[in-house]
């Protein structure tokens, strides 16, 4: 185990910087999540940490040691792949074994290694067989208990569960997880789902066009978003968007939304605020069915999942999104008036920025 240190990291092509200066710190035993939409250069940062792809600016730090200049099987990393990767002349226990037979290791030292990997991963029923005779999860496994056996510094997953179907996938993020925690070795782990950072990550790391927008606990992220990109991109359903302009007056500071809607805005936040254009954002459990106040929209399709009733709506042609613990009794066609939950929402300025934080 190490801590993994990224030092004004970036990456060009040619003319084209697809990285831009990142600095991040990674303490020992840490599970971070790098997130962010295709094209953002999570995957590429991971690779050039995995020693894949060259670095054209910066340093990165295991253990202390730069390892900029070394191969990536001398980094001390494991890496599980999107695809499996899986040998498929070779038996589960024989694609295990084989980085530790290319490292000289001992039969007795390999096999000790194979068993230990293959009981926390619940593979030792399938040691003799091939990879066309597993399940994705199976084979998904087996990638993990490669990596495994070989005692890493730091794991590295690049978008490791995105072939799996859904009900698997939430099975192997808990697996991953609990293996990690039980391990404690630091991890690196790359998705475009926002939902696998969340409930997966000790800090998420949200990227967009080559650059880290926040670092964060997943609630901090997701109740303090730094600015609308984060604050839209983190949350599922996303975050609505009430386009608008902040007013003061000498009662106070008033956001009126393109709908004609006011809403107050906090004291404590208003220090942040400057008159002029800007934007509420509101999470959709944040928003209820209120007659009476003010913010008016059609239904358009309604989505009971069982244990919420998801609203989509349409407010003079701008979209919003309500998640409702109880089932309303609203058909689509409906008109409806909805109200922000009491010190719920995130006011950001022209520019995107949180005011809250630009208050602080």
């Amino acid at each position: 185990m190490a801590s993994l240190n990224l030092n004004g990291i970036e990456k060009s092509y040619g003319s084209l910087k697809v990285v831009h200066g990142i600095d991040l710190e990674i303490a020992d035993g840490e599970f971070i999540v790098l997130v962010g939409p295709s094209g953002c250069g999570k995957s590429t940062l991971l690779r050039m940490i995995a020693g894949l792809e060259a670095i054209t600016e910066g340093e990165v730090r295991i253990g202390g040691s730069v390892v900029n200049w070394e191969a990536p099987k001398d980094r001390g990393i494991a890496m599980v792949f999107q695809n499996y990767a899986l040998y498929p002349h070779m038996t589960v226990e024989d694609n295990m074994a084989f980085a530790l037979q290319l490292a000289h290791r001992t039969p007795a030292d390999i096999h000790e290694r194979v068993d230990r990997a293959a009981a926390m991963l619940g593979l030792e029923a399938y040691l003799k067989r091939y990879p066309r005779e597993l399940s994705g999860g199976q084979r998904q496994r087996v990638a993990m208990g490669r990596a495994l056996v070989r005692d890493p510094k730091v794991f590295l997953f690049d978008e490791p569960l995105s072939n799996l179907d859904a009900k698997l996938r939430v099975q192997m993020r808990t697996e991953i997880r609990e293996l990690q925690q039980r391990l404690k070795t630091t991890t690196v782990y790359v998705t475009h789902d926002q939902v696998e950072a969340m409930t997966m990550a000790d800090r998420i790391v949200v990227m967009n066009a080559g650059r880290i927008e926040q670092v964060g606990t997943p609630l901090e992220l997701y109740d303090r978003p730094a600015n609308r990109f984060v604050g839209g991109f983190i949350g599922s359903p996303a975050m609505n968007m009430l386009e608008g302009a902040f007013e003061k007056t000498e009662t106070g500071t008033s956001f009126r939304s393109a709908q004609g809607a006011v809403f107050a805005v906090p004291p404590q936040v208003a220090g942040g605020v400057v008159p002029g254009a800007g934007a509420f954002g509101i999470r959709p459990e944040d928003l209820t069915l209120a007659p009476g106040s003010g913010l008016r929209a059609k239904v358009v399709v309604i989505e009971p999942t069982g244990a919420e009733t998801m609203l989509r709506c349409v407010s003079d042609g701008e979209a919003l999104t309500v998640v409702l613990r109880e089932r309303p009794g609203v058909l689509p066609g409906d008109e409806v008036e909805l109200a922000v939950r009491p010190g719920a929402g995130v006011w950001f300025d022209a520019a995107g920025r949180n005011c809250a934080v630009l208050k602080n």
